[in-house]
């Protein structure tokens, strides 16, 4: 537990919130990354070695259920990519494989 209780300077604190922050981002990325059946980037799997752009082309959002890591469970849902430009300036470029 944390043994500083003063709320100026306690690194205490700030390292516990830090680390409990880690926990929670490395809980849904794991939980993102299994559930990606491509690889893309550092998301890469052994069991599917090449990209998918006709079912992952899309951004995954995920959620905690509940406040507390350990209380939670990982909630996963998709947003669409925009692969066109947003002004006339710009021209499109297509993913590269």
């Amino acid at each position: 537990g944390i043994q500083d209780r003063s709320m100026v300077w306690n690194t205490d604190l700030i390292e516990t919130l830090e680390l409990e922050n880690l926990i929670n981002q490395a809980a849904q990325e794991m939980f993102a990354a299994e559930a990606r059946k491509e690889s893309r980037g550092a998301h890469a799997h052994e069991n599917f070695p090449d990209r998918d752009d006709s079912n992952w082309m899309k951004h995954t959002l995920s959620y905690l259920d509940k406040p507390y890591v350990e209380d939670a469970k990982v909630e996963l849902k998709y947003r669409a990519v925009i692969d066109q430009p947003l002004d006339k300036d710009m021209h499109h470029v297509p993913p590269a494989k």
